[in-house]
């Protein structure tokens, strides 16, 4: 690895009971989750001295630690949207190789889901009016409108059609027809998704992740920690992130995500290529960003994106690249910021404990390599990971 002579594994993920949790609190939902992760790499949370959180608590991390019983001597509260946790995951190797910590818990949990249904708080229309925000506000730039308006992009500048876009989410949901963790899990058809409701043109509903409640979390470790635990060790092999803007006005091509940057970085310091992977975990609250994603984290080619992802291509059964093989955002679980879960399906496909939807490598046999990458804001931020097994 180029960041040290020190390997960094993980070697426990895990989630928290997630889709429609009413009896929990976020709190709660973090601590289910690092006991589950902890539980399934076989450690005792003595070894922990690294820890990552962010989105909760005024402190974040600090109150999260402290409810866990935690007195990190290394933390992380690096926030960026949906591609926190491969930031954190990517800042975590960095600490572990240089010595700085031993063992990183990672931990995210949320009631967005419940917290709605309950009144606590409303669906999120802006993050702010303050800043170089305060420019956009005005016009009614929401969140999905963002996306929705890159998407508009992509068509325009490529022919991407709609049909091709919901391609997305008819294979997202068959993945997750396999995964009895998904929160929806009856098969969908183009149709389907064409006629739904309009949320923000071109987006009809489906081709929008709910919202749910969730926790997940990941632990990271040195290579001396590996002896002692109960499961098979997944490498952190290269990592990558990069910032790209906080505004639409300094966006230089809505058809770009900071994907194109991060994954040739990720790919690069791993030593591998896109055509080595087996598996692809992509953030996808909306359709296009799967889409966009794999261009450019180099699947395929600029512009034939919408090709690419036609005729069951993304299919965890059957598929030349299976894409979001829990049936990701869209079907099986968005709690928020879900870069997290992206890691912890990632190390259970590479483990071989996927089940109905375990992928298979080139040989038949369990997949060597994959790559998990989020993204946050609006395409302002992304976090790319490449992991594999020995």
């Amino acid at each position: 690895m180029a960041r040290g002579s020190t390997k960094v594994a993980v070697v426990g993920a895990a989630l928290s009971d997630c889709g429609r949790v009413d009896d929990a609190t976020a709190y709660a939902l973090h601590a289910q989750a690092a006991r589950r992760a902890l539980a399934d790499a076989g450690l005792d949370r003595t070894v922990v001295d690294g820890f990552a959180s962010a989105g909760l608590g005024t402190l974040a991390p600090v109150e999260v630690a402290e409810y866990l019983g935690l007195r990190p001597t290394w933390v992380d509260s690096t926030s960026v949207g949906g591609s926190t946790w491969e930031v954190m995951a990517a800042h975590a190797a960095d600490a572990i190789a240089a010595g700085h910590a031993n063992a990183v818990l990672l931990v995210y949990g949320s009631t967005a889901r419940a917290d709605v249904k309950a009144g606590r708080r409303t669906g999120t229309l802006s993050f702010g009016a303050r800043g170089p925000l305060q420019f956009e506000v005005p016009y009614g730039h929401t969140l999905i409108a963002k996306y929705a308006m890159a998407a508009r992009r992509h068509m325009i500048e490529y022919g991407t059609t709609i049909e091709q876009l919901a391609q997305v989410a008819v294979q997202a949901r068959a993945n997750a027809a396999l995964n009895p963790e998904a929160m929806f899990r009856t098969p969908v058809t183009v149709d389907d998704v064409l006629s739904g409701p309009l949320i923000a043109d071109p987006f009809t509903k489906l081709h929008c992740c709910p919202r749910s409640d969730g926790g997940a979390a990941v632990l990271l470790a040195s290579e001396e920690y590996v002896r002692d635990c109960r499961t098979a060790p997944v490498w952190v092999l290269g990592t990558g992130e990069h910032v790209s803007h906080a505004t639409l006005s300094e966006w230089q091509d809505f058809t770009v995500s900071p994907a194109a940057v991060s994954g040739r970085l990720a790919f690069a310091r791993a030593g591998v290529s896109p055509a080595d992977i087996d598996f692809a975990e992509i953030y996808d609250a909306f359709t296009y960003m799967t889409l966009v994603t794999l261009e450019d984290l180099g699947f395929c080619a600029k512009g034939e994106g919408g090709a690419f992802v036609g005729e069951g291509r993304l299919l965890v059964r059957g598929g030349q690249l299976p894409v979001n093989t829990d049936g990701g955002g869209l079907s099986a679980q968005h709690p928020g910021m879900r870069g997290l879960f992206l890691l912890v399906e990632a190390v259970r496909q590479l483990r071989g404990e996927a089940g109905e939807r375990q992928v298979r490598g080139r040989d038949g046999g369990l997949p060597r390599l994959g790559v998990a990458s989020g993204t946050g804001g609006w395409f302002c931020s992304s976090g790319t990971v490449v992991l594999g097994r020995e």
